[in-house]
């Protein structure tokens, strides 16, 4: 840009519009007040959008100017100094102009402050306004809510109606003239009439104490009579024990039992009464008693006899709590622990025979603070039992009983409130101690009226009334009781079955850990059998392992085989079909094998043919022609056809009365 355009520019010079300058007065104002310049008048005289643009045209004029300036001094020449000078002169004065507006923009931010703060001012005191309002409404409707609920001390008396005051009441109380027109009257002609009929009632009351009194009296002189006839009866009683004897009619027995059974906390006095009801109905050979002190159940229910301090005893206390120590943390727990698995007095056994003279003995018992019913069981059979090796726990007392009905191990307690009783003596389960006090069977509970739901965190001491706990425990008798004998004849023929099969089985009996699922329909406790079936010919031996897992609900639920074959290498399910069908034929169709009900047999017969259908594989097998001689497992069993399919599968379907074997 030449100097001479420069020259020709003069910056810009902010005016008023309206007001007088700085420090000039007026033309009219000769003698009058002298007039200064005010910023804060201007402001409200000036746009904000056109000083904005006269701000941005500023700072452009000012960018220019210095632009030039930096050209000019780029150059070096002498004679630019001039012009130098001037374009500073200019800048100066922009600087002033930004300067100003910088004083209005601050001016006009302080104007808006205020007036904010003066609109704030006036909110806020029209908002304590109406919050001065709204509490004198919220008094004043407090005031007319405590009119309202204002009950005078007549509207609790419970008055007879307006109909049977007016029929009953004498012409001078209720003065039907007057108070059926007037309300207060009324009310008060009814408090009247209420206050007669309340001494009425007095009188008649004190005649029936004096009738009562009278009563009473007769009653002493009939229990006189009555306890003298109780030595009597006794000595009849005891008379007639040849004949209750001969005739086979315990009843002094009977009596004495349900004696002691008043002692019985109510889960074991419901059970004794049921057991009782249905052995007597049902079940002769059904056989139900208490055992047990009766003096301790009683002093159970004694009250504490009042204690009388002497000064000797005192003193002795005194000496004896000196010379003792404190017992430590350890065996208070232990007392805790014994005071907490504490067991009732009485017990009820039953002993439930089969048709073969075993028994089965069952002994209840009662958890008093735990509040939950515990059973032992124990076997008496008829005739010494071979002791086997692989038949394992078969008749164990721990675990004899499990999951008879499905998902019932006996290891938990059933009543979840004990879990936080657990907690505060550091018991971490029951199951450490089930041998001791017994199993807490849920069939148990229920079989004693006690009824334990899974979402209730505490449960009461008698959860239902007595009638209730009754017709719970009545229930669940004759269920529990068929289950029970089936039980234990399962059992004797399982364990008979492997005392039986001797050295056939490789005695490795692995309890379960309950509920694995591990075979189809295996439910609750599992047990782990494994078989081994040699078969020999020439120099080639042949075995056969047969994992089997026997369900406690063996045989109504079936046991499931795992197959292994140990020959020219190991062949099982996995990597051989016809080890899987053979698995297939005792696991899926064993109903074939189930024999005559209630099928005891069934692992015996289960047994037998995987003997057989392991000689159909092994005879059906081809013959190596590498090999000279004859063929290692000659054919013995007729097949129709040897193989089938493209998987090969064998013919392991055997054909009864024909005998011979063929594919399914």
């Amino acid at each position: 840009m030449s100097s001479d355009s420069s020259k020709k520019r003069k910056p810009k010079v902010i005016r008023t519009d309206g007001g007088p300058q700085e420090g000039k007065r007026g033309k009219a104002d000769g003698d009058q007040d002298t007039r200064y310049y005010s910023e804060e008048s201007e402001v409200d005289l000036r746009d904000p959008i056109r000083d904005y643009e006269l701000y941005r045209e500023t700072c452009q004029e000012l960018q220019r100017l210095m632009a030039e300036i930096q050209e000019l001094k780029s150059r070096g020449v002498k004679d630019n100094a001039a012009e130098i000078d001037e374009r500073r002169i200019q800048s100066c004065v922009h600087f002033m102009t930004l300067k100003k507006l910088n004083r209005l923009a601050h001016i006009r931010l302080k104007k808006g402050r205020d007036q904010t703060h003066e609109a704030k001012q006036k909110v806020d005191a029209y908002h304590l306004q109406l919050q001065n309002l709204l509490y004198e409404v919220m008094h004043l409707q407090k005031e007319i809510t405590k009119c309202l609920e204002f009950k005078s001390k007549h509207e609790e008396i419970e008055l007879v109606s307006l109909e049977e005051f007016y029929k009953e009441a004498p012409p001078e109380i209720s003065r039907p003239a007057v108070t059926l027109s007037e309300p207060h009257q009324q009310t008060l002609a009814r408090l009247d009439w209420e206050l007669e009929q309340r001494k009425r009632l007095a009188e008649k009351y004190k005649e029936c104490l004096t009738s009562k009194e009278k009563i009473l009296k007769e009653i002493e002189v009939k229990k006189e009579y009555l306890s003298s006839l109780q030595p009597r009866l006794n000595s009849i009683m005891q008379a007639s024990l040849p004949v209750q004897e001969y005739l086979f009619m315990p009843f002094d027995q009977a009596h004495k039992q349900y004696e002691t059974a008043r002692h019985l906390p109510p889960p074991l006095y419901v059970l004794f009464v049921q057991a009782s009801a249905y052995g007597q109905a049902c079940d002769k050979k059904l056989v139900v008693a208490i055992e047990g002190s009766v003096e301790e159940a009683k002093a159970l229910y004694k009250p504490p006899e009042d204690s009388q301090d002497d000064e000797s005893d005192s003193d002795v206390e005194e000496e004896q709590t000196t010379k003792r120590r404190r017992p430590t943390l350890g065996v208070q727990l232990d007392d805790k622990r014994k005071e907490m698995l504490k067991r009732h007095p009485l017990s009820v056994t039953i002993d439930l025979k089969c048709k073969d003279e075993n028994v089965l003995h069952l002994t209840f018992y009662y958890l008093m603070n735990l509040n939950v019913m515990t059973v032992k069981a124990k076997v008496t059979t008829a005739i010494e039992l071979t002791t086997a090796i692989s038949a394992g726990d078969l008749l164990s007392p721990d675990s004899l009983l499990n999951c008879l009905y499905p998902g019932d191990h006996g290891r938990k307690t059933p009543n979840p409130a004990n879990q936080f009783q657990f907690d505060k003596v550091g018991i971490q389960t029951l199951s450490d101690y089930v041998t001791e006090l017994g199993h807490p069977y849920v069939w148990v509970q229920k079989l004693g009226g006690l009824h334990f739901p899974k979402d209730q965190p505490q449960a009461c001491r008698i959860p239902f009334p007595l009638h209730q706990n009754m017709e719970m425990g009545a229930s669940h008798m004759e269920l529990t009781v068929k289950l029970l004998r089936t039980r234990l004849q399962s059992r004797l023929a399982l364990h008979k079955q492997f005392a039986s099969l001797g050295e056939c089985l490789a005695p490795r009996v692995v309890p379960g850990d309950g509920g694995a699922g591990e075979g189809p329909s295996c439910t609750g406790e599992l047990t782990n059998v494994t078989l081994m079936v040699p078969r020999i010919c020439s120099a080639t031996l042949a075995k056969l392992q047969a994992a089997v897992v026997l369900n406690p609900g063996y045989s109504a639920l079936p046991p499931v085989f795992s197959l292994c074959l140990n020959w020219k290498g190991e062949r099982n399910g996995s990597n051989d079909d016809n080890i899987r069908a053979m698995e297939s034929e005792v696991n899926v169709n064993y109903k074939e094998l189930w024999g005559p009900k209630p099928g005891y047999q069934l692992l015996t017969n289960q047994l037998q043919r995987l003997c057989m259908v392991l000689d159909v594989y092994l005879e059906t097998e081809p013959h190596d022609p590498s090999v000279e001689g004859p063929k290692e497992f000659p054919q013995e069993k007729m097949c129709l056809r040897l193989v089938r399919g493209p998987m090969r599968l064998k013919p392991f379907k055997f054909n009864y009365p024909q005998g011979f074997f063929s594919h399914r």
